[in-house]
């Protein structure tokens, strides 16, 4: 079975009446996590995207705070992604370039703070750099006046 298009969705959920509607984002919500995630993002925490930028910035403080193994770089690099994977699952919800750029400074940051020698390894090197250059992608997008701000904070790191 091939899926339809967007255009042919939206087309088809306008013409949807708004109770089944629900029955239909409800039966979406049951198949995937993601999907109650995102929807429960949408319905609840969307209204003030700076109270969702802190509480995944506590999210990140908890899982930092967590001892990533025996301390080889294999588990620190592994306990990074999954903090990075989790923090990008977070972002994407937003779909704001502002929240991105925050979030993505605050886990540089914290990478920087926790003392990782991220010379020890080349991959660990290698994500770090490559989260700078997401960073810098996103500011380029920014207002002027924004782009300065963050700039001096990616100048830090």
């Amino acid at each position: 079975m091939k899926a339809a298009s967007l255009t042919e969705i939206k087309k088809e959920l306008n013409a949807v009446p708004p109770g089944q509607l629900v029955e239909l984002c409800l039966r979406l919500a049951k198949f995937k996590k993601d999907n109650k995630e995102l929807l429960s993002y949408l319905l609840f925490e969307s209204h003030d995207l700076q109270a969702y930028i802190e509480a995944v910035k506590g999210n990140m403080d908890t899982e930092f705070a967590a001892e990533p193994g025996r301390g080889h770089v294999y588990y620190i690099k592994k306990h990074l992604r999954k903090i990075l994977r989790n923090t990008n699952k977070q972002i994407k919800y937003t779909g704001s370039k502002q929240a991105e750029i925050e979030l993505l400074l605050y886990f540089c940051t914290k990478v920087k703070n926790a003392g990782i020698r991220l010379n020890d390894s080349l991959a660990l090197a290698n994500l770090y750099q490559q989260q700078l250059k997401k960073i810098a992608k996103a500011i380029s997008l920014q207002h002027e006046d924004l782009q300065y701000d963050y700039l001096k904070q990616l100048e830090d790191l």
